[in-house]
């Protein structure tokens, strides 16, 4: 029993940094109408402008670093967005042709990783920290701060969603963006900022992730970015909520079953659950209407 809740302890941890990350991809997809499936290597390409920011050219602190880091991904997407994405989109009716430049990108960011830091494994400049017995869980304090992170996002983006003019548009932008447009929002204006909220979303996922695995690599971004479509999926595209409560059950799966388990089978359980989740409740746990 005691190895169940180490792991579910865990597993908090994996949900933590997966509700960032589904979030921030869910805002996009609102949007845009399209996966972005560059999005793995944004929390790849975030991680290592905290890493340089942390350890290769001003030496902040790690958590200085990480906001710095995910503005500076922000920032870049909405320059994908302004100079590649956008104008495939606006010119192409059909997203297919979008996916596949997103493909592309994906390629172009992991080898322009490579070739600035190489694919050796960096670590971020931060104390080694002793782990803390709360109740059953066996957690460190940088876990316990991604954790709070992580809460801290969720709330914000609910507050701005439903309390905010920005927010309002947004919804209406993902109900229907003619409709929004003829009621006078500038669908152009929330579109950018839509990306580089999702960018920066992306970023901090990346940086968390590597706080709390203690290295960062190129790969893991890819490798990710399965899980995150997993926890999406399985929350309903389209739904913010949805994508929230598809982490906790992704991340919590994945790492309860490494207790149990061989831990190589991790993804494999969360697609496991994907494949389950599209043969019984195709359209997500908390699917919007129009969002299939």
């Amino acid at each position: 029993m005691a190895q169940f809740w180490l792991a579910f302890g865990f597993g908090l941890v994996t949900a933590s940094v997966l509700a960032i990350a589904a979030v921030g991809l869910s805002l996009q997809f609102g949007i845009t109408n399209y996966i972005n499936f560059a999005y793995g290597d944004f929390m790849a390409l975030g991680a290592y402008f905290t890493y340089a920011l942390n350890s290769e050219f001003l030496h902040l602190n790690v958590w200085i670093a990480l906001v710095g880091g995910s503005l500076c991904m922000g920032l870049l997407a909405v320059l994908f967005n302004h100079f590649l994405l956008g104008p495939f989109a606006r010119r192409f009716n059909k997203t297919f042709y979008v996916l596949i430049v997103t493909f592309g990108l994906s390629l172009i960011i992991l080898n322009a990783i490579y070739s600035i830091w190489g694919a050796n494994v960096r670590a971020y400049n931060m104390k080694i920290e002793q782990v803390l017995h709360i109740g059953p869980f066996l957690l460190t304090r940088n876990q316990l701060i991604v954790m709070a992170i992580s809460v801290v996002m969720m709330l914000l983006v609910h507050l701005m969603l439903k309390t905010t003019r920005l927010g309002k548009s947004m919804r209406a932008m993902s109900d229907n963006t003619t409709l929004a447009m003829t009621s006078g929002i500038d669908t152009r204006r929330i579109t950018t900022i839509t990306w580089f909220l999702s960018g920066t979303l992306a970023g901090l996922a990346g940086s968390v992730l590597g706080i709390t695995e203690g290295n960062v690599t190129p790969a893991p971004g890819e490798l990710f970015l399965f899980v995150i479509f997993a926890a999406v999926i399985v929350g309903g595209v389209g739904s913010i909520y949805g994508a929230m409560a598809g982490a906790v059950l992704i991340g919590l799966a994945t790492e309860i079953s490494a207790a149990f388990f061989n831990a190589s089978y991790k993804l494999d359980v969360a697609f496991v659950i994907l494949i389950l989740t599209l043969l019984f409740r195709p359209n997500g746990l908390f699917a919007r209407p129009g969002r299939a």
